[in-house]
């Protein structure tokens, strides 16, 4: 069976409008049920296989990507030597704060590492900060110049 690209699929989805329910009783509810204390590792691997499947090219693709997969609006903060500031926000991210008070960005964390990854083609990895009081999620995405993948 074909795999559909990225496009496809928001192409084939994106007129149906749906609440973030569904979606919140899976990620909140079932996941971490299912999945237990390896819940937040396992998430972070899923969003590295997600990326892997839908490679993009450039961190403007990457937010469209989160925007339209309704993983929040993405923006990022200055980028040093060897490592990326981004912050997640929007109605989703605040609401998930302000109904679980904590909640993890695991999922989205694997993602950016291994986009970034591909991009930069350096090993990578992304770790969750603190969020600030703002109700914004904060990642921290550092990658290892002395570590170049082919």
């Amino acid at each position: 069976m074909k795999q559909p690209s990225f496009e496809d699929l928001y192409q084939a989805f994106s007129a149906i409008t749906q609440s973030a329910f569904g979606v919140e009783l899976l990620r909140h509810s079932l996941l971490p049920e299912l999945l237990g204390k390896d819940a937040a590792s396992l998430l972070y691997w899923a969003g590295k296989q997600l990326a892997r499947r839908y490679p993009l090219g450039t961190l403007d693709d990457v937010a469209v990507f989160f925007e339209r997969a309704g993983w929040g609006e993405l923006s990022t903060g200055e980028e040093r030597n060897d490592e990326l500031d981004i912050e997640l926000s929007g109605p989703i991210i605040a609401a998930r704060f302000s109904l679980y008070g904590s909640c993890s960005f695991q999922l989205e964390a694997g993602f950016l590492a291994q986009q970034i990854e591909q991009q930069k083609r350096f090993v990578t990895e992304a770790v969750e900060l603190p969020p600030k009081r703002d109700g914004k999620a904060r990642i921290l995405v550092k990658w290892d110049r002395k570590q170049a993948v082919e």
